[in-house]
């Protein structure tokens, strides 16, 4: 007999059939994979550990009443066009989703000249970058072009697409994808243009002279160019919401507080995916899975760590480039050598007094979130896994470098180091955001079973996080794939 667990929200529409799945955690890749398994018409509960639903995809109130922050992930490049998100659309704005997108995706400020900013048009953006002009169009427009079609092989697990034109477009890119930030970086010869890609590939977490680094600036140009780096209006939360309204009205249902530490503690179910770590899966299911497969979880690698500041500010951050204002990210950290100098300071166990940070300035493209003659601010710097190191003087005064007086703007900060960042999530281990680390050596084996990363020696668990390919972002594909591995073996 089917045991019936009671969610919060309305049982809208009854399952297609008698299959049930148990989702364990509420990211937006566990919310996908329940919504592809309830639009099959499988009957699924998802379980979440925390009070409420989203994991990194959430937003309150951290500084002061009436400034809305996002606890965690902030701009989606990917939130309107991933092949998840997309067929989706109409039916999340249903459920109150509503997008903003800043006029320039991102601004970097350098010392002494204009901002370098990256606007829709490829060429209006190479324009910038005087005589690296041609090297960015040829680097990033053909990219661009071949966006819709070549995207959604980018945002899958390791393959070799049947069709000719598909596998040119993905060889293509993963021939640049594969090398060092550092390395393709010598197709520019201007500060301008070398900054702009260095802030880009320092996404990836990694020094920019190793290996794959270059894929994050590829990914990060190519998206800002072909969808403008939107935010959801509200906050994070408010795409979280939609998410969790959908699946219920699919029939789907909801229990948050419910923290799953061993596999017996599920409620019946003919198959089970986890959207949490490695280490987390290798722990709940210490009976259902092999050693072997267990130690291969274990021995899963953390990437770095990150600082994060949320900022209830006076005004707007005074950028001495006011084009700045325009632009929904911001990329703090100035030439190539410096970010490339801070990017390596961190791989080597050890904080930078110059951080590389990333800000976002959402408030200014959504009133919403912020009194009227005020803003938010959210900001992070990357650290070594797990540091107890405070950031705050060093984040501050990389912006003020650029906006001086912006200390005088803050009317109040919240800090959150590495240790607050995993309480928040305990996916972000050690306050590594990004699912684990993207060297080579894991980023074709990516947890345990390239093949098919997602499935198990047990047929009946799951993965469903962003340890599993592509990885991390919001784009719901981890759940995508995840939910078409298990659909063919109910």
């Amino acid at each position: 007999m089917r045991r019936r667990i009671g969610g919060h929200g309305q049982r809208l529409r009854e399952p297609m059939n008698e299959s049930r799945a148990v989702v364990v955690g509420s990211g937006p890749n566990g919310l996908a994979a329940a919504i592809m398994l309830a639009e099959a018409g499988v009957s699924v509960i998802v379980l979440e550990a925390e009070p409420e639903i989203g994991g990194g995809a959430r937003s309150a109130e951290l500084t002061l009443p009436g400034f809305v922050n996002d606890v965690c992930s902030a701009i989606y490049p990917f939130g309107r066009n991933s092949p998840f998100f997309a067929p989706r659309q109409s039916d999340l704005e249903r459920h109150g989703l509503r997008w903003v997108e800043p006029r320039y995706a991102i601004g970097h400020p350098l010392d002494g000249e204009p901002a370098v900013i990256v606007e829709r048009d490829v060429a209006l953006t190479a324009a910038q970058l005087g005589a690296d002009k041609r090297a960015y169009r040829s680097l990033i427009g053909a990219l661009v072009d071949d966006w819709p079609a070549l995207m959604p092989e980018i945002l899958a697990p390791l393959h070799v697409p049947l069709r000719p034109p598909a596998a040119l477009r993905l060889a293509r890119f993963g021939l640049t994808a594969l090398q060092s930030a550092r390395s393709v970086a010598r197709r520019f010869t201007t500060k301008r243009a070398r900054a702009l890609w260095a802030g880009a590939a320092a996404h990836s977490m990694l020094p920019l002279g190793r290996s794959v680094s270059a894929a994050a600036g590829l990914l990060m140009l190519a998206s800002a160019h072909a969808d403008g780096w939107p935010l959801p209006v509200g906050g994070a939360g408010a795409l979280t919401a939609a998410l969790g309204e959908r699946l219920q009205a699919l029939g789907g249902r909801i229990e948050t507080g419910r923290n799953i530490t061993d596999y017996g503690e599920l409620p019946e179910h003919d198959v089970a995916l986890f959207d949490v770590m490695p280490g987390a899966l290798a722990a709940i299911c210490a009976e259902q899975l092999p050693a072997s497969y267990r130690r291969k979880l274990q021995g899963y690698r953390h990437g770095p760590a990150v600082f994060k500041l949320d900022m209830a500010i006076e005004g707007a951050i005074p950028w001495r480039d006011e084009h700045l204002l325009a632009a929904g990210t911001v990329h703090v950290g100035g030439t190539l050598e410096e970010i490339a100098a801070s990017e390596a300071t961190v791989a080597a166990g050890r904080v930078s007094e110059r951080p590389f940070v990333l800000l976002a300035q959402q408030s200014l493209f959504d009133p919403s979130r912020a009194p009227a003659g005020h803003n938010t601010v959210w900001a992070y710097c990357h650290v070594p896994n797990g540091s107890a190191a405070d950031m705050s003087d060093a984040i501050i005064g990389q912006v003020e470098r650029f906006a001086p007086g912006f200390r005088e703007h803050i009317l109040s900060l919240t800090a959150s180091d590495p240790a607050q960042i995993e309480r928040h999530n305990a996916n972000y281990v050690g306050g590594d955001i990004g699912g684990g680390s993207l060297e080579v050596g894991q980023l074709f084996d990516r947890p345990a079973r390239p093949w098919d990363p997602y499935s198990t020696p047990d047929q009946a668990i799951y993965l469903c996080s962003s340890a599993t390919p592509p990885g991390a972002g919001v784009h719901g594909m981890c759940g995508l794939h995840a939910a078409r591995s298990v659909l063919p073996r109910l």
